[in-house]
């Protein structure tokens, strides 16, 4: 996405014959080390050729050769870990790093206390400023005033089993007469479409993808999502009750690591995927009667938002370049 994105900025970018590593034995699996190798030398010659003051890097797998080719270069390194449990490209490099910026508390079991800094996760600049009525955002999902509303997001891609939760419950939430603004992902919004029967009146809205967020949210009265570092720092601006049902196909299962981190204060309720097609709908109904639950949720959530990420990281990027 990045190779897209970037550009599309005005910035350049250099790509890297670097993926991840999987963990089972696969053909990428072997040829994983000549990757390595080859991302690591053209690294070497990036951090020659741009001569940077710091290298930041924020945790992916493409971050791994550059942050060890400015390790050998003695070029000061900013890490940026988002997720609850860190992930292995920070962990690898960190004792080199000069500075490590985190999204969560005690972070201290994964590195050197005097190097944590804790700024949160970058968001959106139109979700931070959180500046969309719920009126106007009713209106742009076409939404029933009267009616509450349930916000179910999965990814770009789509989530398959947030998908199946809410296509073998369409009358369960029918029933219940609630709007449901429902991302099913572009992997799967024929799929559901076919599959779901719904007519242009129904209260039930899917949707390939939501590039407004900042409206979806503002409409939204409680969120259905996983519990990916960016959708976790997101949601606590948002500031929205969230069932949180972590992607069990994930690393270290930092997805769980991630809403469990939320849950333990009080500031979330979770879903385990295997259980999710059985119980989410019924307990995001449930949540939708509970008043007091709902504004305990939200109090709380809001108390975890680092609203400031972007502008905090980029400051202590210049510090280090100072």
């Amino acid at each position: 996405m990045e190779m897209k994105r970037i550009p599309e900025a005005g910035y350049k970018i250099i790509g890297l014959n670097i993926s991840g590593l999987q963990r089972r034995l696969t053909l990428e699996n072997l040829l994983f080390p000549l990757k390595v190798i080859s991302s690591y030398l053209a690294s070497l010659k990036i951090i020659k050729d741009f001569e940077p003051d710091v290298v930041v890097g924020f945790g992916g797998y493409a971050s791994s050769p550059i942050t060890m080719a400015a390790a050998r270069k003695k070029v000061p390194i900013l890490l940026q870990e988002q997720n609850s449990y860190a992930g292995l490209a920070n962990k690898t490099v960190a004792k080199r790093a000069s500075m490590i910026c985190v999204a969560y508390e005690q972070m201290e079991k994964f590195f050197e206390a005097d190097k944590i800094v804790i700024t949160g996760n970058p968001v959106r600049d139109s979700i931070a400023r959180n500046a969309v009525e719920k009126t106007v955002a009713m209106s742009d999902f076409n939404l029933n005033s009267d009616k509450k509303t349930i916000l179910v997001i999965g990814g770009s891609l789509g989530a398959r089993t947030l998908n199946e939760s809410i296509v073998q419950n369409l009358q369960k939430l029918k029933d219940a007469s609630v709007n449901v603004i429902w991302q099913t992902g572009s992997f799967y919004y024929q799929e559901m479409l076919e599959r779901s029967d719904l007519q242009e009146n129904d209260l039930i809205k899917p949707v390939e993808f939501i590039s407004n967020m900042e409206a979806a949210y503002a409409a939204a009265d409680i969120v259905i999502s996983r519990a990916g570092a960016l959708s976790v720092s997101e949601l606590c601006i948002a500031g929205k009750p969230v069932v949180f049902v972590p992607s069990p196909n994930v690393a270290e299962d930092h997805q769980t690591k991630n809403a469990m981190a939320l849950v333990n204060k009080q500031a979330a309720d979770i879903v385990p995927d295997k259980e999710a097609t059985e119980t989410l709908v019924d307990k995001a109904l449930e949540m939708l009667d509970n008043t007091d639950r709902m504004d305990e949720l939200s109090k709380n959530i809001k108390a975890m938002a680092l609203p400031n990420a972007t502008a905090d990281i980029a400051n202590k990027v210049i510090e280090l370049i100072k």
